[in-house]
């Protein structure tokens, strides 16, 4: 069965009785507008990151397994990347300690994400971001491998429902306010 994906916007022209002529105007101009739009994170995209996001980062406890999960996945991607977390325990990262920073973390991506349709707030948030990061000496391409990590991990929750297309140029957003 194919899977129900949330927010999965599509038009319906074929079955509203439009006719051929208007399909193609309509076709082009959605064309045209999605050319426009490729290489940013409007609304659209924005609406889908949220949801993903939503779906993906899920609740309470499944918050925890989940960034563990990225957490791992970084660490693997890049070994360098353990000794900015040695303060808050990544030695081992089922302590307390860990498991707290990485909630931390993930509610700081998640407060990201939840404001992309709020651009002054955002900035602010971004903002604040860079400034912790840069007081700690954080690599801005570390950024990058982590929006990767969480990439994977998001689309292996979500399977054929994920739009990278989306994850990307909304992700891609947030890095360049935190790395500014």
């Amino acid at each position: 069965a194919k899977p129900v994906c949330q927010g999965d916007l599509r038009l319906h022209v074929f079955q509203t009785g439009v006719s051929n002529t208007m399909q193609g105007v309509l076709f082009v101009l959605l064309g045209l507008v999605a050319a426009v739009m490729a290489d940013s994170c409007g609304p659209v995209e924005a609406l889908k990151m949220k949801q993903q996001w939503a779906h993906a980062y899920g609740t309470a406890e499944d918050r925890v397994d989940f960034g563990l999960a990225v957490f791992k996945g970084l660490f693997a991607k890049d070994s360098e990347t353990k000794a900015l977390f040695k303060r808050v325990g990544s030695d081992n990262v089922h302590s307390g300690a860990f498991k707290a920073h990485v909630t931390r973390v993930l509610g700081g991506v998640d407060m990201c994400v939840s404001l992309l349709d709020d651009a002054p707030t955002l900035n602010a948030a971004l903002t604040h971001l860079q400034g912790q990061h840069k007081e700690r000496g954080i690599n801005p391409g570390y950024f990058d491998e982590l929006g990767e990590v969480l990439e994977q991990v998001v689309q292996a929750k979500l399977g054929k429902c994920y739009d990278s297309h989306a994850w990307q140029v909304c992700y891609d957003k947030i890095t360049k306010g935190i790395k500014s």
